[in-house]
């Protein structure tokens, strides 16, 4: 009998888009489902970068370079300059979305078995990435305590072995929100130094930083052989489907094997390179009003969260994601409950379970992601959805507060 390889088996379902049929009969049964699951913003794609695409004007829609585009990298040069990241057009490799920087920095730098530290909770497409690239992730866990901040340098010293080869770091970071600090990625310097490790640094959620400045690692001075920057302009520019990422280094010899890569997958997708070339001359003040709108959603949602009994949601830095912590005995199964059992004025909520973001089996089980990419009015609709449904939920857990509080 066929089998499928074991590759297929191993690759983990996704989190964010697992319970996806659950939602779709929710629909079919009329009830509107408030998607808290998943990180596509209800923003406005800017219309400059839309009418480039629409107006652009060429009678063969041709492979661009396998590199993408030399005015797109040279406008990128431009971007990157911007936030005091130098690079020249040479070291830009432009990607299909950043999940391919992800997976071609994984394939040019490491080899099938070696290991790849990743602060858990983490976004969970790394798992699949490693999966098809062979490589075996190494979990350290931070904790919703401490706002997820970045573990002890302890906890990497101790996950470090022979066959260790990178660190991985979202900043700030999907799925927690949390903004790495300047000291704390100071901290991932000496040890990407100390044991010649390499730095994949995820930046897709850069400019939404609301807890102080985003430092990158390529600000980091004598690692430029370590660092390999992974980007995207999909939740930058509210421009997910376009598909369009990119990989940034200045390690000559990791850009010769990614390069290799993209020569094999021939090019990146051509409109939205159009697209994003535009999107480098939108005005300054652009992210001023996008930024200022996410931080009234996530002021919003962390509010309302934290006002239903027996919910904890740190305050996220950045990024448009929180993870909070349910009175519940098991998030999946709860997450699934809202989409097949519950409905309040025939609304629910789709949310994302935490254990899929986590490396380390047992953990996240009563923790869920929210992504607040919905206006403020949609969210209060959703937080009323989700403290009704805390309040039935058979598999609530009562806390000894909560009983001392209904006694009084």
């Amino acid at each position: 009998m066929l089998s499928v390889s074991k590759r297929g088996k191993l690759m983990p379902p996704s989190p964010i888009r697992k319970l996806v049929p659950y939602a779709e009969a929710a629909k079919k049964r009329g009830i509107k489902v408030f998607h808290l699951n998943i990180g596509q913003p209800d923003i406005e794609t800017p219309p400059q970068i839309l009418d480039a695409v629409r107006h652009s004007d060429f009678k063969v829609l041709e492979y661009s370079h396998s590199a993408g585009n030399e005015s797109y990298r040279k406008k990128l040069v431009e971007y990157y300059n911007r936030v005091g990241i130098h690079v020249d057009i040479n070291q830009i490799i432009i990607t299909t979305g950043g999940s391919e920087a992800i997976l071609f920095g994984f394939m040019s730098c490491l080899d099938a078995g070696d290991e790849v530290i990743i602060p858990e909770p983490f976004y969970a497409n790394y798992n699949g990435f490693a999966v098809a690239a062979g490589v075996i992730v190494k979990p350290i866990t931070s904790k919703i305590e401490t706002g997820f901040a970045l573990p002890p340098i302890e906890d990497f010293e101790k996950a470090i072995t022979s066959k260790t080869k990178a660190i991985v770091i979202c900043n700030p970071n999907n799925p927690t929100g949390y903004l790495y600090s300047k000291e704390e990625m100071e901290t991932l310097k000496e040890i990407i130094i100390k044991h010649n490790l390499y730095l994949f640094a995820d930046e897709a959620y850069r400019e939404f930083c609301y807890e102080g400045e985003h430092f990158s690692a390529m600000h980091l001075t004598g690692v430029d052989d370590n660092v390999v920057l992974m980007d995207t302009i999909s939740k930058r520019y509210s421009a997910c489907g376009g598909r369009i990422g990119a990989l940034v280094t200045k390690n000559k010899d990791v850009l010769q094997s990614v390069m290799k890569f993209a020569q094999a997958r021939l090019s990146p997708p051509g409109f939205a390179q159009i697209l994003g070339e535009a999107a480098v001359d939108l005005p300054a003040n652009y992210f001023e009003k996008t930024k200022k709108e996410y931080q009234l959603r996530r002021d919003t949602i962390v509010k309302r969260l934290n006002d239903i009994p027996g919910v904890f949601c740190p305050n996220p830095g950045g990024a448009f994601y929180a993870m909070a912590r349910l009175p519940v005995d098991d998030a999946d199964v709860f997450c699934q409950w809202l989409l097949e059992n519950f409905s309040y004025n025939n609304k629910t909520v789709m949310l994302a379970p935490a254990s899929g973001f986590y490396g380390t089996g047992g953990l996240g089980k009563n923790e869920v992601r929210l992504a607040y990419v919905l206006n403020v009015d949609s969210i209060n609709a959703a937080m009323d959805c989700l403290e009704k449904a805390l309040e039935e939920y058979p598999g609530k857990i009562i806390s000894q507060q909560t009983h001392q509080q209904t006694a009084l």
